[in-house]
């Protein structure tokens, strides 16, 4: 019955993953999520239900579209297999029915941004502002024992610490270099950042961001094939050192003051 019960939620999760899949291929586009079949992006054809399972049709399909024939991008199987996993664990780790609900909506929002960023460079103001809901509404939750800010003062107080950490950054370097460094949906989702966890969060999130930033774009800078002037997407640097903070953040304060 453990059993089961772990792989619903598993399965669960792999089935939000190919709605988040949706939701990364169509927001960017400014197309609506909710209606509509999926269809192949390289030849239109709408897909069958049988070749849109989570995880199962990209092997049966030999990772090619049925009707033209093109390869599908792992990146369907990827999402869908890291969301599966992503619910998996937070089932395992947290007893709460709150926790756990409220935690699989915000990871599954983590997911979309990471990639959509990933892929297009921007992050949609409508996923920013469903984090910011999301990090409001936690405050008024019962049994809610997570590593999140729970008091609302310190909540509103993180989110503005979040926003012009990252507007000042950006203000200051078209100051001194005349073009933009970062956009405005990276100083919204930090923000969010400082509304789920409080201002605490900022210096080491900012950090550790900056790190993980910094090692995926030294390797192209020393091939030569990227410039200091190239455009990176920083919204997955800095969802990965949220995700470091929410595991490891009270641990890792706790050795910087011992």
């Amino acid at each position: 019955m453990i059993f089961l019960n772990l792989f619903l939620i598993f399965l669960l999760g792999a089935c939000l993953g190919s709605f988040a899949n949706v939701c990364i291929y169509r927001l960017p586009k400014n197309k609506q999520i909710i209606s509509g079949r999926s269809s192949c992006p390289k030849c239109k054809k709408k897909i069958n239900w049988y070749d849109n399972l989570p995880l199962i049709s990209f092997f049966f399909l030999n990772r090619k579209c049925r009707n033209c024939n093109k390869i599908i991008s792992t990146r369907y199987f990827i999402v869908e297999l890291i969301t599966g996993i992503a619910f998996l664990l937070i089932y395992l780790n947290f007893k709460n029915l709150n926790t756990v609900i409220f935690l699989s909506i915000l990871v599954l929002i983590f997911i979309i941004i990471f990639f959509i960023d990933l892929e297009n460079y921007i992050i949609p103001d409508t996923l920013n502002f469903i984090i910011i809901g999301l990090a409001l509404l936690k405050n008024f939750l019962p049994n809610f024992n997570t590593s999140l800010i729970h008091e609302i003062n310190q909540s509103i107080i993180g989110g503005m610490v979040g926003y012009i950490s990252i507007w000042l950054i950006i203000y200051l370097y078209k100051t001194f270099k005349k073009i933009d460094g970062m956009g405005l949906g990276d100083a919204k989702l930090m923000a969010g950042i400082g509304f789920l966890f409080g201002w605490q969060s900022i210096p080491f999130v900012l950090f550790v961001s900056s790190i993980l930033g910094l090692i995926f774009v030294v390797p192209s800078l020393i091939k030569k094939q990227k410039n200091m002037r190239t455009e990176i997407p920083f919204g997955p640097f800095i969802i990965l050192a949220c995700l470091i903070y929410f595991v490891y953040g009270s641990q890792l304060y706790d050795l910087i003051l011992v």
